[in-house]
């Protein structure tokens, strides 16, 4: 499957305090034969709060959520319908390759729920294309479609495509704490 090309540009300071562009490359989706159709663009983050002026070179991001202080920027493909791996898929090697590509984010999802997951952050979500539903406790379900907007306040969630296109999202993740 062909996936949306994504441009990135990174602008940074050189050694005189000027404003420069220091990286304008494609950013490669992750996808993963347990999701097929889905493609996750890793776009930018940090684990920590960002300080300037900087070089524009990327920063520590250990796992795919970010902790306490950090960010993640991601713009994601949700297919239609529920994501069916193809027979014979080696489970443990499918896993484990998504473990080493998106390293935590399978922790966060819920066993017995698809897609059902809770992290600890504020999430800014904007719908860029197609339509999602956001469901959440109990089956709540909202239906978003392009230019609307939520904001994930740390909430038990997943996101299921019941149209006939694909969904693209993009999302800015801003590590939070958990008080309870």
């Amino acid at each position: 499957m062909e996936h949306t090309r994504i441009r990135r540009v990174v602008t940074g300071h050189d050694s005189a305090g000027r404003a420069r562009v220091v990286d304008d490359s494609a950013v490669e989706p992750i996808t993963s034969e347990l999701m097929p159709g889905a493609a996750v663009y890793r776009l930018w983050g940090g684990d920590e709060r960002p300080a300037f002026p900087d070089d524009g070179s990327p920063h520590r991001t250990e796992a795919y959520y970010p902790p306490r202080n950090g960010s993640r920027f991601m713009i994601n493909t949700v297919e239609p319908g529920e994501p069916v791996p193809a027979p014979g898929l080696d489970r443990a090697a499918a896993l484990a390759e998504l473990e080493r590509l998106m390293p935590g984010a399978t922790a966060a999802m819920e066993s017995g729920a698809p897609g059902m997951h809770r992290t600890d952050s504020l999430d800014y979500v904007l719908v860029l294309s197609g339509e999602v539903t956001l469901e959440l406790d109990d089956g709540e379900q909202t239906v978003l479609r392009a230019g609307d907007v939520v904001v994930q306040n740390g909430t038990r969630h997943a996101w299921h495509n019941h149209g006939t296109e694909p969904c693209t999202i993009a999302g800015v993740a801003i590590g939070a704490d958990r008080v309870c």
